[in-house]
């Protein structure tokens, strides 16, 4: 029987307001983001058939159609979902957008050569959504999942916690390591590529390339 997904708070928070909120992101962090997405991407053929899931607004989206791939997206998230179409459309490309639950994908079985996952790993609050959540990924994916997820081991994730050992505010970001993530892939059949990050010491946000073992 099919598991219920939980409603935590990541799952919920993206109404019209924190939609719309979230689309205001500093230039220089998106191009050190895409940058990201593109050492990831450098091991994976222009050919390739790519879901960006959760797609948010679509920046990923429209920065991997740039770059001459043919990509779906899909979100949770009415908001995202009409933000990511009006901008898709606006950047002049077909919007392939289509509401989506990351934990219950409805794809068929390696329907995607490659897919990726940005900045959405590190709200999931315990192993067993994030295992569930890989699961569906590999699930869907022929050949690579590229997931984000934030390092327990960097300053920004120290700093974290060390404000709310002290009684500060608690910052609703879950760190996991690398040997976790790399435990939820290895249990579907997928394994470690490379890792990727600006300052890996510094910057919490990595992005993982994982193959298909097999």
């Amino acid at each position: 029987m099919t598991e219920t997904p939980a409603a935590y708070r990541g799952r919920t928070k993206y109404d019209e307001a924190a939609a719309a909120k979230y689309q205001v992101r500093k230039e220089s962090k998106n191009r050190a983001e895409m940058r990201l997405v593109d050492r990831a991407f450098a091991a994976i053929p222009k050919d390739a058939r790519v879901l960006d899931v959760p797609c948010g607004g679509g920046r990923v989206t429209i920065h991997l159609l740039k770059r001459g791939y043919s990509v779906s997206s899909g979100d949770l998230s009415e908001s995202m979902l009409a933000i990511a179409r009006e901008s898709i459309a606006h950047a002049g490309f077909p919007a392939d957008v289509q509401r989506q639950d990351i934990e219950q994908l409805n794809y068929p079985d390696q329907a995607f050569d490659a897919v990726i996952c940005f900045r959405l790993f590190h709200h999931f609050p315990d192993a067993r959504i994030r295992q569930r959540t890989v699961k569906e990924l590999s699930r869907v994916a022929r050949r690579w999942v590229a997931l984000s997820y934030f390092s327990p081991a960097s300053v920004t994730s120290i700093k974290r916690k060390l404000r709310a050992a002290m009684g500060g505010r608690k910052a609703e970001h879950y760190p996991t390591s690398l040997s976790e993530v790399s435990g939820y892939f290895d249990r579907c059949g997928f394994k470690l590529a490379k890792d990727f990050a600006q300052m890996p010491l510094v910057h919490t946000m990595h992005l993982a390339l994982f193959q298909r073992a097999s």
